[in-house]
């Protein structure tokens, strides 16, 4: 008889025999001892792993920067549909999205767009363009893992502001789970979603999620609608070995929207919903990911990953995109009649092993890897967007795109790049750590000019990151932290990049960083504190001389506090809150204006809040039942670097009531902007074009988990 038989037959006879055991209770010297279940305390987000921060599997507790992660508990509960609206609400991160760069661009410790803050899914990079559309809808997310300031030791150049991980639902051992969403609301805003998974059989898993949104929207013409679908299957044919094969795929239609022109230099609230698009306007995102992982833990300490992954992206804009106020006559001029197509493919795989030991009574984990890829990239355009048109300002036929100099391919490139990377952390004492990480990253660069058809050219980048921290845990629950980074950033997105600007390097950054993180209360409460200071060199500036020319000699920097804080300090009742302010300027910088060199320098960064804050309060006030309200501050920005159109700090205000009347349904009405606030959310690349925020809305959800 073999030893699980054994096994097998001892367990039915235990299982057999306890009826008669519970029978003897009722006889002192047989009565068995009191058994007492205690529940485990939930761990808080400082002590559960985020990968944004280390190839480790360290908590944000252990790692010696700011990491935040925004639970898919709280996306579901402050109501946030779209991945920039839930990011937005983590400490010192603020939105400049709109059409141009994929309605997905971030502001992060005074650097902004996708060339100094990374956005990631799951870990991985789509590299080199500009404006990542996918994800976009947060139904698929488990978390959002943020990363703020220099992260170029663990994902490569374009980082130095801080990085996003967006982390997706994935397969899961146990029962079958199912679930169901709806939500109507205001402007005609219709949302519906499906999610599954679980163990299919004792080696296979899966997960199934899929979405789509359609709404009027809330200014003229503004109509949107998108579809999102991610599904992943998990084979594990033992404890030590599993592999994964997921595809996600996103198809979006935004809104049609480039925002206001001023009038005089200043807004008027009366055009606020306007939109002066063309009818026959078009914005069309489709992306694709799938991706083959596989994960080996032979022992305890040591693991093997490797992820190979194909990404595959199409966009297409065609709209007149500039609008200017004409003070002779009162209307409003349209120009820059943009016809843009993105063809974007990118082939890669990355791998990591983490090794585990202990030398000389110390614990110490190691980490080395590579990284390679290969992405092309096809712009298709019809410069130099011709086409100009007058229209009145609040009654106008609305006309067609007009096309002047047509359009076709323009360019392609395409991008070699490989990195090799590690990290060691060594614990010298129970509550003392050291980590430090270093990367070498090669980039090959080629655009070919497919107008005259010859190669433009053929550039090499290279550049090695580092990065020295500790960690000291003042007690089991207090820890303080300092680290150094260096870290680089593209002059601009290495695939779109230029025949001009390939001939300067990489900018150059470094930040140092300090700060503390305590779980309190039990673990009923958590909050953080960071300072840091960052400087990046090398920025493309005009040359004071020649101002025709470009020279890569300028530099800024930024300077800050950030802090955050969650805790339950009554029963039933929870807030959560941070707070940044920092000091972001221009240290030498020059551009032309009229052909002449003028300094920028002591002005602060275009579209960046030097003040950001938010917070969420919830009250449980009876069983089923919760109200909740929270509030976002944004700052003053500056549309222009001479800091001369400033776009004024807003504050806006959600609410939430939701009634659970059975453990598997939960109703819930959402108020966003409440008090129905004016304000811009950011500028256009034209300076007098400001795109408005969302008026006052409402919705209303169920939702149903079987």
């Amino acid at each position: 008889m073999t030893e699980l038989r054994k096994h097998a037959i001892a367990s039915a006879i235990a299982l057999l025999c306890l009826p008669a055991l519970a029978q003897q209770t009722a006889s002192p010297e047989h009565a068995l001892a009191p058994v007492t279940v205690q529940a485990d305390t939930a761990l808080t987000v400082l002590q559960e792993p985020a990968a944004v921060g280390s190839n480790l599997g360290l908590t944000p507790m252990e790692t010696p920067a700011s990491v935040e992660a925004i639970m898919r508990e709280q996306i579901e509960e402050r109501g946030d549909t779209s991945i920039v609206e839930a990011v937005t609400r983590a400490a010192g991160i603020s939105s400049l999205g709109h059409p141009g760069n994929g309605g997905a661009s971030l502001s992060s410790r005074g650097f902004t767009d996708a060339a100094s803050v990374m956005r990631l899914y799951d870990g991985l990079r789509q590299y080199g363009g500009i404006g990542v559309t996918f994800p976009f809808d947060t139904w698929s997310v488990e978390r959002i893992e943020v990363l703020r300031g220099p992260a170029s030791v663990i994902y490569g150049e374009g980082a130095i502001g801080g990085t996003v991980n967006i982390v997706p639902r994935k397969p899961t051992r146990g029962p079958i789970e199912n679930e169901v969403q709806a939500t109507v609301g205001s402007n005609n805003t219709q949302r519906l979603a499906f999610g599954s998974g679980g163990a299919i059989s004792e080696k296979w898993s899966y997960r199934l999620d899929v979405s789509g949104n359609r709404s009027d929207g809330w200014v003229d013409f503004g109509s949107s609608r998108d579809l999102s679908l991610s599904g992943a299957v998990q084979w594990d044919p033992n404890a030590d070995l599993s592999l994964k094969l997921s595809y996600a795929k996103g198809w979006q239609e935004p809104e049609r929207y480039f925002g206001v022109p001023l009038v005089n230099g200043v807004q008027d609230d009366s055009l606020r919903r306007k939109n002066y698009n063309v009818a026959d306007s078009q914005i069309k995102y489709d992306d694709a990911w799938t991706e083959l992982a596989a994960k080996w833990t032979p022992s305890a300490n040591f693991t093997v990953q490797s992820r190979l992954y194909y990404v595959d992206s199409k966009r297409h804009w065609r709209n007149a995109e500039y609008y200017n106020y004409l003070p002779a006559s009162g209307m409003i001029g349209r120009s820059d009649y943009v016809e843009i197509l993105h063809d974007q493919w990118q082939v890669g795989n990355t791998t990591n092993v983490v090794y585990r030991r202990t030398p000389f009574g110390m614990k110490n984990s190691i980490s080395a890897g590579y990284d390679v890829n290969r992405a092309a990239f096809r712009h298709t355009n019809n410069s130099p967007y011709s086409g100009s048109s007058v229209v009145d300002p609040y009654v106008f036929d609305r006309g067609n795109f007009i096309n002047v100099a047509g359009t076709s391919p323009r360019y392609d490139n395409t991008a070699t790049q490989y990195a090799f990377f590690a990290e060691d952390r060594l614990e010298i004492t129970s509550r003392w750590s050291v980590l430090a990480g270093l990367r070498y990253d090669h980039a090959d660069i080629s655009r070919h000019d497919l107008v005259i058809n010859q190669q433009a050219y053929d550039k090499s980048f290279s550049h090695v990151g580092w990065r020295a921290g500790t960690v000291y845990n003042l007690t089991e629950n207090l820890a303080v932290y300092a680290q150094y980074s260096e870290a680089a950033d593209p002059v601009s997105a290495l695939l779109m990049l230029s025949p001009a600007n390939s001939n300067f390097s990489l900018a150059t950054g470094h930040q140092v960083e300090a700060g503390v993180k305590q779980n309190f209360l039990d673990n009923k409460g958590e909050w953080t504190f960071a300072a840091y200071r960052i400087v990046k060199k090398n920025l493309v500036t005009r040359d004071v001389i020649n101002p025709s020319l470009s020279v890569q000699v300028g530099e800024q920097s930024t300077k800050g506090l950030e802090a955050t804080v969650g805790v339950e300090f009554l029963p039933g009742w929870r807030v959560d809150a941070n707070a940044a302010v920092l000091q972001a300027r221009y240290d030498d910088f020059t551009e032309s204006v009229g052909g002449a060199p003028v300094s920028r320098a002591g002005n602060v960064p275009t579209d960046v809040p030097e003040r950001l804050a938010n917070a969420w309060l919830t009250w449980r006030f009876l069983p089923g039942w919760t109200v909740g309200s929270g509030i976002r501050y944004v700052g003053r920005r500056f549309a222009d670097r001479a800091n001369t159109l400033e776009m004024p700090a807003y504050t806006t205000t959600d609410a939430l009531l939701q009634w659970r009347p059975r453990r598997d349904t939960t109703l819930s009405l959402r108020g966003y902007n409440i008090f129905n606030r004016s304000y811009v959310t950011t500028a256009y690349y034209n300076p007098t074009q400001w795109l408005q925020g969302t008026g006052r809305r409402f919705e209303f959800t169920v939702n149903h988990r079987f």
